[in-house]
């Protein structure tokens, strides 16, 4: 028996071992950012620890998250969050939420997402609107549909530019030069830059290497063209001049961007940005329409989250200027990457922005008037970043979104489900078997004058009550929606200060035209300036507190206040005059406000719209006509009231 009890503590205590050898192994391949071995290691200590720390179940959802494994890394954030919420970050908190996403289960993402910035109302705002535009879009028909393109390999390929007619791609298809190791993250090969032929089709053919002598022996990727071709920035891992990493003082390579000028097979007036450092990333180069911008991503300090997205002017003799920080409409608490800009718009992709899981890719509308200096570029000549939907967009990583400037070639790049290997370079095309649609149009105006109203918020909702697509009304109260032929239900039209307004939606609606009416045709103001629902008098039957059909007709007044204008919120205040017993009429006055409250809830208004309900008997009485005055009836009458006064709107 003892024998047999030796041999299971010999047994717990080797396993035990085993089990901190691989949490060493684990520490050290995170420290290195070998997160392969990385998330194996930890997979290894935590299935037999049975309560371990929350910082090693952080660390091993890391690990996983970066190489793109959501399943295992959503399983450990859950258990780190539960034991230890404030040991997240915002940027660990950001990947916890991406992970969720890449599992699609949105509703718990929202969920954890709304809850973190509970009390952050201009957060919520952007989420929120952002979640609208996504959800109004993915109720549409899907235009374009994607082509995943030959040359990809079951190694990652990504990051189209256009050159001209052919293009320049990055790609870990080839076994790293000279015996190199594989590139420790995702112990994949270290990525080259392939120029291609663009058949007229938008395959690539007679691809080979990009001018050998632009390249690293290690990363070199996402490259960008001056409008004339003679410029080119590209990449690169941080290197010496031996050639060899140069790494920062925590031991981590950063990428830096070189430039020169193409000449034939070779760069030539080779260059560093001057802003580039040892200590931070600078990379992935995109350069405006005009050739006067250059776009990068940069981790470096002073930013807004993981990466951002920065701009600097180009100027004519080659150099390149102080770079600006696009600011916190383009820019938040996780990445911005991959920027394109068009004349008129910037695209890029984000995993801080709302969106379906990991990168996804967002256009901003761009003032290209108000882009005159660094000075001036950031801030309102952004739009707000909206997502491009599905199926430009996935629950994984969708990135490198560019387009020829005649519009015929878009490219994109994804690892998502059904590719050849990690990252694919799709093409996007026409869908030329998107379902039928059809166009909507109509006005919006006030329904007193019959003048247009602009900016009102037209929203189509679906059967279930989910949002198919908005838009807004023009200066001259014109709208036009373009909607899915078939499950549609209801067009609602808001603008604050008015009356929301539906209308059904029937088969073959062409033109629908809303009058809205003001919220102050609605609205009195007594003598202290407080804001009550303008309706005659209530009249109740002596010693009564029952509503009469003359008082109701008073009272959907009331209610068709509440139900046009969502937001408002009121008080009900009941009042009578003098004659009476003081404590007779204050039951009686709280009587009949409990009754009115009844019969506007009973119509269907949240009672949580209703903030109080009370009776104040003869308390505040409006005159001088209190116990034992000698007043007419229509003095008494003034003080019998009943108040809906409104406490928000």
């Amino acid at each position: 028996m003892k024998k047999h009890f030796y041999i299971l503590i010999l047994f717990f205590y080797i396993s035990t071992m085993m089990g901190q050898l691989a949490l060493r192994k684990a520490e050290i391949h995170f420290r290195d950012l070998a997160y392969t071995e990385a998330a194996k290691e930890y997979e290894e200590y935590l299935s037999k620890e049975k309560n371990p720390k929350a910082e090693i179940l952080l660390n091993a959802a890391e690990a996983n998250y970066y190489i793109g494994n959501t399943g295992a890394a959503m399983r450990w954030y859950e258990k780190a969050f539960a034991k230890q919420s404030t040991l997240f970050n915002e940027e660990q908190f950001n990947r916890y939420i991406l992970a969720v996403r890449g599992e699609e289960r949105y509703k718990e993402a929202d969920a954890l997402l709304w809850q973190h910035f509970a009390g952050n109302d201009a957060v919520l705002k952007t989420l929120t609107l952002q979640k609208q535009h996504l959800d109004s879009l993915n109720k549409l028909p899907k235009k374009y549909k994607l082509d995943n393109l030959a040359i990809n390999t079951d190694k990652a390929d990504f990051g189209v530019s256009f050159y001209g007619k052919k293009v320049v791609y990055a790609s870990a298809k080839d076994t790293v030069r000279d015996g190199a190791k594989t590139y420790s993250w995702n112990a994949q090969p270290y990525l080259s830059l392939y120029v291609a032929e663009r058949n007229a089709d938008g395959s690539f053919g007679k691809e080979k290497e990009f001018l050998k002598n632009a390249q690293t022996d290690y990363h070199n990727a996402a490259a960008a063209f001056s409008p004339d071709l003679k410029r080119l920035f590209v990449s690169v891992n941080n290197v010496s001049k031996s050639k060899r990493l140069q790494n920062d003082k925590a031991g981590t390579n950063n990428v830096q961007i070189v430039y020169g000028t193409v000449a034939g097979e070779q760069l030539t007036k080779k260059a560093l940005a001057s802003f580039n450092s040892p200590d931070y990333s600078t990379g992935q180069p995109a350069v405006s329409a005009d050739g006067n911008w250059l776009f990068f991503v940069s981790d470096m300090p002073g930013g807004f989250g993981g990466t951002d997205i920065y701009v600097a002017p180009l100027y004519s003799d080659g150099k390149i200027g102080k770079p600006l920080n696009l600011g916190n409409i383009i820019n938040t608490k996780g990445n911005e990457m991959f920027p394109f800009a068009t004349a008129t718009a910037l695209y890029f992709s984000s995993d801080g922005h709302y969106g379906l899981g990991g990168l996804d890719v967002f256009v901003s509308k761009m003032n290209g008037d108000a882009f005159t200096s660094p000075q001036n570029s950031t801030g309102e000549i952004f739009g707000l970043p909206k997502n491009l939907g599905k199926p430009i967009n996935s629950n994984r990583d969708d990135f490198a979104y560019v387009t020829s400037t005649d519009g015929k070639y878009t490219y994109l790049s994804s690892n998502r489900a059904g590719g050849k290997g990690d990252d694919d370079i799709y093409m996007v095309v026409p869908n030329d078997e998107a379902p039928c649609i059809k166009t909507i149009k109509g006005t919006v105006a006030n329904s007193n004058g019959n003048s247009p109203i602009s900016a009102a918020l037209i929203t189509a909702t679906d059967a279930d009550g989910a949002t198919i697509k908005t838009v807004q009304s023009g200066a001259d109260g014109l709208y036009e929606i373009t909607l899915p032929c078939d499950g549609l239900a209801v067009i609602t039209v808001t603008k604050p200060d008015f009356t929301t307004e539906k209308k059904p939606v029937d088969n073959n609606p062409l033109k629908l035209d809303f009058q809205l009416k003001a919220f102050t045709d609605f609205v009195v103001k007594d003598k202290e300036n407080v804001e009550m629902i303008d309706i005659n008098p209530i009249y109740f039957d002596f010693d009564q507190y029952y509503i009469t059909p003359r008082a109701a007709k008073e009272l959907d007044k009331v209610v068709y206040v509440m139900e046009h204008f969502p937001n408002v919120v009121i008080k009900i205040e009941s009042h009578t005059d003098s004659r009476g017993k003081d404590d007779y009429n204050l039951r009686l006055s709280d009587d009949r406000a409990k009754s009115t409250y009844s019969y506007i809830i009973s119509k269907g208004i949240d009672p949580k719209r209703i903030e109080s309900v009370k009776g104040y008997g003869e308390t505040q009485l409006l005159n001088k006509c209190g116990n034992g005055a000698d007043c007419t009836e229509e003095e008494h009458q003034l003080n019998r009231r009943s108040n809906f006064i409104i406490v928000k709107k």
